[in-house]
């Protein structure tokens, strides 16, 4: 918290919030890559060794107060450059959207190397009330009476599942719901059982959440462009990618973020999130919205979670591949079920024509799900 608040009043340097769990090569390969000048740790300061006179990989931009990597389930890491200018918008419009007082107390447990926990730690900085951390929501961490919580949907439903739901949501007056797409039926379930919950949709360029129930936070604005591509704008956005004005000059449009997301524009100015464009599966020359069948597949008696991936088929180009967790192992759904159930509400090109069987949906330490595994548990024979 001190090397936050230093950096976000300039007092510090910028800092690069690092998971010290990770395994040995990833973390190798990340400080590579982004190249920060020291490493603060519990057993005190390194200054890295044989780095490269200071150029355009090691120099920051102007006004960066942290850096993230970003999570993605494949490829090189990415440092996102964003500046407190941006951290300190995004966590003031939060607070102000969902009524927070000062010295409200927020439960942190999500990883602070990402972006939704970093930001609980800037809404505490700013509300004047040190955080409640836990690395683990059960029990214990819900009755340490704070006010408000961000969770992913997989915390979320395990919440649920716990032996009194019903106090556990309710003891808080706000949850935060974000970071991975919300399975069907979900909200409506947490609500009913006392949750106060308000999704939120951004990621970390965006300064984490900025659109919140579907209405953009004050000063951000949102529209749907080229092929459905979701674009953000506004003081919350990044800065750049670390190093990399290449990658940063891909996705920007001007003044506009383009997203990874296609969704959709209300009259009111509502946005719905449609699914990832790079998610996006082609069969048979159709394109088809992987959240969207998930979603459709989530609301189908017998699946507990869903997800849905494309896997190459010398046929189809791509097949439609469900990975589905069953309500109840001992009687889970088959193939040809599931197809009859999303039959009339999916064109039939959309429809799974592949079925894998998990305990559980992989995910990243983030709470998303990781594609990388999610593409490996389709193929044929794993």
């Amino acid at each position: 918290m001190d090397l936050l608040a230093a950096a976000l009043d300039g007092s510090g340097p910028a800092i690069l919030p690092v998971d010290p769990g990770l395994p040995p090569a990833r973390l190798a390969g990340l400080l590579d890559a982004l190249a920060p000048a020291t490493i603060e740790t519990t057993q005190g300061t390194q200054r890295m060794l044989d780095r490269p006179s200071p150029g355009p990989a090691t120099e920051l931009l102007p006004g960066t107060a942290v850096v993230i990597a970003t999570s993605g389930s494949t490829g090189e890491p990415k440092g996102v450059e964003l500046s407190a200018a941006a951290l300190l918008h995004s966590a003031r419009a939060s607070l102000d959207r969902i009524g927070a007082r000062g010295g409200d107390t927020w439960l942190a447990c999500l990883p602070p190397s990402h972006i939704a926990g970093l930001q609980v730690l800037i809404r505490s900085l700013l509300a004047g009330a040190a955080p409640v951390v836990r690395e683990r929501l059960d029990g214990a961490a819900v009755a340490a009476g704070c006010q408000f919580v961000s969770l992913v949907p997989t915390q979320l439903r395990r919440l649920m599942d716990g032996p009194d739901a019903r106090a556990a949501l309710s003891g808080f007056r706000r949850i935060l719901l974000g970071g991975a797409a919300v399975p069907r039926g979900l909200l409506e379930s947490a609500q009913a059982a006392g949750g106060n919950v308000t999704t939120t949709y951004g990621m970390t360029e965006t300064c984490g959440g900025c659109v919140y129930d579907d209405v953009p936070l004050d000063g951000v604005s949102v529209e749907v462009g080229a092929g459905g591509r979701i674009q953000i704008a506004g003081p919350v956005l990044f800065s750049g990618y670390r190093g990399r004005p290449d990658l940063t000059g891909q996705a920007m449009d001007g003044r506009w973020f383009v997203t990874s997301d296609v969704g959709e524009l209300g009259e009111s100015g509502r946005l719905t999130v449609m699914g990832r464009a790079d998610g996006m599966i082609n069969t048979g020359g159709e394109k088809v919205a992987a959240d969207e069948v998930a979603a459709a597949l989530e609301a189908c008696p017998g699946v507990r979670e869903a997800a849905v991936v494309g896997q190459p088929d010398a046929e189809w180009g791509e097949v439609v591949t469900a990975i589905v967790v069953p309500a109840d192992p001992a009687s889970p759904p088959v193939l040809a079920a599931l197809r009859a159930q999303l039959r009339g509400r999916l064109p039939d090109f959309a429809r799974p024509r592949a079925l894998v069987l998990v305990a559980a949906l992989p995910l990243l330490p983030s709470g998303k799900p990781d594609l990388q595994a999610l593409r490996a548990l389709g193929r044929p024979g794993v």
